[in-house]
């Protein structure tokens, strides 16, 4: 578990750096985002890993990991939004935007590490085709849930589908990294 817990750091500080500059370029104009818009985007994302994983040929010179981070700093921008809520014009400079990153990634690590306690790091097991399918259904779940207003009858709300989201993408990007 040691062992996960800082691969998982090292594939964070990745997507943390990036975002981060990517604050510096932006701005905070995600912050106008609503929450369908994000798990568009993360769909979006998800669906091209599943065409990269299924097609041979490429017609652009992009592979999985890239797509992975953007499902992680998606995910956390969504994750931000539920927190905040959503603004007409961007509102977060790049510190307090980091401090919220850091939050919602601390809250999520920790889901991981009860999750892989239960499971057993199950997930070193699994093809990362599967983690792929497993964040296309979570999307599912969501969009449904964003369908029904985020009324639930028995299941776990959108932030614990975005958490999940976020560990698969780094349990993916973990395994692409001993390729």
């Amino acid at each position: 578990m040691n062992n996960t817990s800082k691969q998982y750091d090292d594939i964070i500080n990745i997507c943390r750096s990036l975002f981060i500059n990517k604050m510096k370029d932006y701005g905070s104009a995600w912050r106008i985002l609503r929450l369908p818009s994000l798990t568009d985007q993360i769909f979006i994302k998800a669906q091209r890993i599943r065409q990269l994983q299924e097609n041979t040929t490429r017609k652009v010179d992009e592979g999985e990991v890239s797509e992975f981070i953007g499902i992680i700093n998606y995910s956390i921008m969504a994750l931000i939004q539920l927190e905040k809520g959503v603004v007409d014009n961007p509102d977060l400079k790049t510190e307090e935007a980091t401090e919220l990153y850091d939050k919602h990634i601390g809250v999520t690590k920790s889901l991981m590490e009860n999750k892989n306690h239960d499971y057993g790091e199950a997930w070193r097991d699994m093809r990362v085709s599967s983690l792929t399918d497993l964040i296309l259904q979570k999307l599912l779940r969501v969009k449904q849930i964003e369908d029904n207003k985020g009324k639930t009858l028995v299941s776990e709300g959108i932030d614990a589908n975005y958490q999940d989201m976020i560990n698969y993408a780094v349990f993916a990007l973990i395994h692409l990294n001993k390729k």
